[in-house]
């Protein structure tokens, strides 16, 4: 019998209750600001790790965890994170939305978000594309579904 209530009350449990996707601040547990130690302290080695170079920055470190990858604002362990990018199915907001889910459905529920088409990209965001500021951006595809999200900091 408690076997058998241990088990419903599993299935009680919304299956968002995992979200891992923290609008403006970041996902996966990692957040911005976070050096490349700490973010490995907490997810563990990377599945892969290189160096790129930004026309904007230079050097940067992107660390990549599947299908989620972390930009940093240089290539040393103290460097810090600038945005975290998914397209992981298995990222999702506290309410759900996550890769896979409509247009309509971040434009109804993801609070402050704007939705608009702009220079032929379609996304919904929160936050302002100013420099200094952070933007989560959800870029809808041809077929209005969510096909990645970015939690980043405007550099330019």
């Amino acid at each position: 019998m408690r076997l058998l209530l241990a088990l419903a009350a599993m299935l009680l449990v919304p299956p968002t209750a995992g979200a891992t996707i923290v609008p403006q601040e970041g996902m996966k547990g990692v957040r911005l600001g976070m050096t490349v130690t700490a973010v490995q302290d907490e997810l563990g080695e990377p599945s892969e790790s290189t160096i790129e170079r930004d026309e904007i920055i230079g050097r940067v470190r992107v660390l990549r965890y599947g299908l989620t990858e972390m930009s940093f604002d240089g290539t040393r362990s103290s460097s810090r994170m600038l945005s975290v990018t998914t397209t992981s199915k298995t990222e999702r907001l506290s309410n759900g939305i996550g890769i896979g889910s409509t247009r309509a459905a971040v434009d109804a529920k993801v609070r402050r978000a704007t939705c608009r088409v702009e220079f032929g990209l379609d996304h919904c965001y929160i936050g302002s594309f100013v420099p200094g500021r952070v933007v989560t951006d959800f870029l809808i595809s041809k077929t209005g579904k969510v096909k990645r999200i970015v939690v980043g900091r405007v550099i330019d």
